[in-house]
């Protein structure tokens, strides 16, 4: 995978190719960091829809995710390699703790603003990791 760590402003309005799934019809958010907590994005709407996701850096939370990505996948973001992309995974709030979905992380490509959340074919990812 290589994609790159986020090294970008604290605050960046992304564009997704396609709704995130249940966000439809929106595509248009604001990614920021959260401050005070190294790794963690929230990802808000800027439609006024009140949709709102925590995203978290899995270099920081989850080492060794090192998801492959298809052209399919990386072409609509305007990349021909994960390097130049950014990864960030959904993180929700369980009852037996936080968990992340592996298995459709949200890429960023931070010299576009385009984003798009892919689905892996790769079983290594569950939907819910704690």
């Amino acid at each position: 995978m290589s994609v790159m760590t986020p090294l970008r402003p604290a605050t960046l309005n992304v564009t997704f190719t396609a709704p995130p799934p249940g966000f439809s019809p929106v595509v248009d958010f604001e990614l920021s960091s959260v401050e005070g907590a190294i790794g963690l994005f929230t990802l808000k709407d800027r439609d006024g829809a009140d949709l709102r996701l925590f995203l978290v850096d899995p270099a920081v939370f989850v080492p060794g995710y090192d998801p492959e990505f298809t052209d399919d996948q990386l072409a609509p973001l305007g990349a021909d390699s994960p390097a130049t992309l950014e990864a960030f995974v959904v993180a929700t709030m369980a009852e037996e703790g936080p968990v992340v979905n592996l298995m459709a992380p949200i890429l960023v490509n931070p010299s576009t603003n385009a984003a798009a959340q892919v689905i892996l074919d790769d079983t290594r990812w569950p939907l819910r990791a704690s």
